[in-house]
């Protein structure tokens, strides 16, 4: 399989890197597609060939759709294997998580719902307590799974998500990794005012 055709969109181009670059932090005008991110990527394989190189030069190119709903996007593990690797310091990392959080902004359907309801379910904890409580976050990450599964019917998923996330609490468990106590952070206020203020630059 060949990599996607790329759409040039002139009118789009400017205004959407802009975007992409001032939310990020990252500078992806320095990428000059030497693909060292794309060997290194650990997720290359299942994403149909959107590599991190191929994501940058949507972004450059204005492929606004593309650049919002594809595979790499949704399935990032923020590794951050490209920037290591990246000679001009690009974290594609962070461009995959601003471009994720754009096209919720934007009400598109995610490729991937699992992660976009493990996500929601995090960032919500996080904001809520000052940080994630794993019960709490995980309760509210299997609620929305169940949910969304029983508008469709498809009750076996529900069964078979229980049993794994069963299966994955026991061994966590048994090696001491499962955290049942409840904790809150100070200055819960301070982040969620961060929130909202980058919220508020996003839409400017």
């Amino acid at each position: 399989m060949t990599a996607p055709a790329m759409a040039i969109n002139p009118n789009q181009t400017q205004p959407f890197l802009q975007q992409v670059m001032e939310r990020s932090g990252q500078n992806l005008t320095a990428c000059y597609q030497c693909r060292r991110c794309a060997a290194g990527c650990s997720v290359g394989d299942e994403t149909d060939y959107f590599t991190p190189n191929l994501l940058i030069r949507m972004v450059v190119l204005g492929d606004r759709d593309q650049a919002l709903s594809n595979q790499l996007v949704w399935k990032c593990v923020s590794c951050y294997t490209c920037g290591t690797r990246c000679p001009n310091d690009i974290q594609t990392a962070r461009i995959t998580e601003t471009l994720k959080k754009m096209a919720k902004e934007e009400h598109l359907e995610p490729l991937q719902p699992k992660v976009a309801e493990f996500h929601d379910a995090f960032v919500r904890s996080g904001l809520r307590w000052g940080r994630v409580n794993e019960m709490e976050f995980m309760g509210a990450y299997e609620m929305k799974f169940a949910l969304r599964k029983i508008k469709t019917r498809e009750f076996g998923a529900i069964m078979d998500e229980i049993k794994t996330q069963a299966r994955l609490g026991m061994e966590m468990t048994r090696l001491r990794r499962m955290h049942f106590g409840f904790l809150m952070a100070k200055g819960r206020k301070e982040i969620k005012a961060l929130q909202r203020k980058s919220k508020q630059r996003a839409t400017h």
